[in-house]
């Protein structure tokens, strides 16, 4: 009899498992591809605007406690590191056709 009872049970117990397993929903294949413009996008119109009024305010910081001479040299080294990320953003989008001019055939 107890056996009886415990196959019962067992079979109860596939029988909501096979339930769950049926009524899962069956998973989306991933995307293949990055969405590059995307994040460009939303580094240059979240990240970058953020990064600059920091900038800003530090430099107005430095420069009402008198300390003019650190703000001009903060400033330049900004600006250069600006010049180097427009350098490297003209290189992401010029890059093969500089390449394909370089090592033509």
């Amino acid at each position: 009899m107890m056996l009886m009872e415990i196959g019962q049970a067992m079979w109860g117990s596939a029988a909501h498992a096979v339930d769950a397993i049926a009524l899962a929903p069956t998973p989306t294949p991933e995307p293949k591809t990055i969405n590059t413009d995307g994040i460009l996008t939303f580094f240059t119109t979240k990240i970058v605007p953020i990064l600059l009024a920091a900038l800003g305010v530090i430099f107005i910081g430095r420069a009402s406690k008198g300390e003019v001479s650190r703000v001009l040299t903060s400033s330049a080294i900004a600006i250069i590191g600006l010049a180097f990320v427009a350098g490297a953003a003209s290189l992401f989008f010029f890059g093969d056709s500089l390449v394909s001019l370089i090592f033509a055939k």
